[in-house]
């Protein structure tokens, strides 16, 4: 009888080794020396969880508590929309006004940060769902950039979004200053509608995932031109999930560029983001999605 051959584990992990590498560089030449940092983070077969707003199904959204609840039930990142109130104060708001989700009225850029503070952010969510409702969420307050990053730290990851461009002069630089300031290079990723803020970041650091924001009213459809645009200077796109399929999620990762489709809350709608090939998906209910993505694996297993 032949006697077996015997290869060593370490054959297999150089030889793995090798392939990655040359992957690497393939993707790096193909794609105009840009090279998926995300997708160094996450193994592909990981579909990143962003929680949007932080876990704002459960808990008022863009605010600590919201973001504690995110980083506790798992997101890759807690995502944080940017603003700067009238004197230039960076805090976490969605809306361009406080009338949602406070007890105030106005433009944040109309606001300072001590009137901002003085609001109340979190009742209103006691109001809308009394079911997930918290007598310490009436406590809440609008957060600044410096608090959720001096709170979190190197904890989590941070999906940034710039907000409203258009209404700021120095948003951008602001934002970046502030990152570079806590050492979170590493820890975060851009994303906004905005390309010019989006070049503009490219500039800086040519590594920072960033991510072109799209929405559309109809059905989705994106060009050949468009993803080769995209491409140059961004890593991926966020897009409005209800009006995408399958066949746009192929080829957006057909041009070479991540897709995060936002925002998917139901159970039917993860299960087909995730059998489409998403990349990652923005939800408010973190812990729902990571139990639909286990469910789907052991389904495979």
């Amino acid at each position: 009888m032949r006697k077996p051959v015997q290869i060593s584990g370490w054959y297999f992990y150089s030889l793995h080794l090798i392939l990655l590498i040359f992957a690497a560089g393939l993707v790096y030449f193909l794609t105009g020396n840009r090279i998926d940092f995300p997708s160094l983070y996450f193994p592909e077969s990981h579909i990143v969880t962003v929680a949007h707003r932080g876990a704002s199904g459960y808990a008022p959204e863009s605010t600590l508590s919201s973001y504690r609840l995110g980083i506790r039930m798992n997101a890759d990142y807690i995502e944080i929309d940017v603003q700067e109130t009238k004197d230039g104060e960076l805090v976490a708001m969605h809306d361009k006004t406080v009338n949602r989700t406070t007890n105030g009225s106005g433009n944040i850029k109309d606001l300072t940060l001590e009137e901002v503070k003085s609001l109340d952010a979190g009742t209103w969510f006691n109001r809308k769902h009394p079911i997930y409702a918290r007598e310490e969420y009436t406590r809440e307050k609008v957060p600044t950039l410096r608090e959720i990053f001096e709170t979190f730290g190197t904890d989590t990851r941070y999906m940034l979004e710039i907000k409203d461009p258009e209404d700021y002069s120095d948003l951008e630089e602001k934002t970046w200053a502030l990152v570079e300031e806590f050492g979170l290079k590493d820890y975060i990723a851009i994303q906004s509608f905005s390309k010019d803020s989006l070049v503009k970041i490219r500039s800086w650091d040519k590594n920072v995932p960033l991510f072109q924001l799209l929405w559309y009213n109809r059905p989705a459809h994106i060009s050949e031109q468009q993803l080769a645009d995209i491409s140059g200077y961004a890593n991926g796109i966020g897009v409005n999930f209800l009006r995408i399929n399958e066949n746009y999620v192929l080829k957006v990762k057909h041009a070479g560029l991540l897709i995060y489709p936002y925002t998917v809350n139901y159970q039917v709608n993860m299960e087909n983001a995730a059998k489409w090939g998403v990349d990652g998906v923005h939800t408010d209910f973190p812990d729902r999605f990571k139990e639909v993505i286990e469910e789907l694996d052991s389904l495979d297993s």
